[in-house]
């Protein structure tokens, strides 16, 4: 289910009104017979304000873009941690899970550590095994991030049937040499440079906790 957007009025609203003035105008021209030139002046004016409401609806266009349409993801609300963990990597994990989750766009979050999933927080995929794909591997050999700002666009999304269906952006931000953190929102094009500073600095922390462990 996609979330209304709540500046759409007022970005519509210069428009609407611009459009009523000059139309309201042009009705009045054509029915008056014989115009003075007091009132020639103040159609005038009234055409220039109509034009610049019009120009003003065009600023905000660029100015305040539409932001992006968020959805509802589909799957169960949980919090799973592996069972072979130390508890200062189960509370490591529980702390940068919940940041992620309260500080960025972030809808669900999933660590992969080794061949295996520690983590996965937020709203839960069908499926709680990974299965590393191209995108995956990728990050894990090159050491360098991946952010697919909006996965509709991406065929390679099908390797990720392990988060929600209908997944809108994603970080896949490698966790050392072994492992990746895979956050998720549920609007494309969401995460900022801040959010993605954010997402790195929480998998530097896993990896100096995790590879202690």
């Amino acid at each position: 289910m996609k979330t209304s957007d709540p500046d759409r009025v007022l970005r519509l609203l210069p428009f609407i009104v611009g459009g009523v003035g000059g139309t309201l105008l042009l009705i009045n021209r054509l029915l008056t017979p014989a115009l003075s030139s007091s009132q020639a002046r103040s159609d005038a004016i009234g055409v220039l304000l109509s034009a610049i409401l019009v120009l003003v609806g065009l600023i905000w266009q660029r100015v305040k873009p539409r932001s992006p349409e968020a959805v509802e993801l589909v799957g169960e609300e949980g919090f799973e941690l592996a069972e072979n963990l130390s508890e200062t990597v189960k509370a490591e994990l529980a702390w940068s899970s919940l940041m992620l989750l309260k500080n960025t766009p972030a809808r669900s979050v999933l660590v992969y550590y080794q061949g295996e999933v520690l983590l996965r927080r937020g709203i839960l995929g069908k499926k709680a095994e990974v299965t590393p794909g191209a995108i995956l591997k990728r990050v894990l050999d090159k050491q360098k991030p991946v952010y697919l700002v909006n996965l509709n666009l991406y065929p390679g999304r099908i390797e990720f049937d392990y988060i929600p269906e209908n997944s809108q952006a994603l970080i896949c931000q490698p966790i050392g040499k072994e492992g990746a953190l895979i956050v998720v929102a549920n609007a494309p094009r969401s995460y900022t440079k801040q959010d993605e500073n954010w997402v790195e600095g929480i998998a530097e922390k896993l990896d100096y906790t995790i590879s202690k462990k």
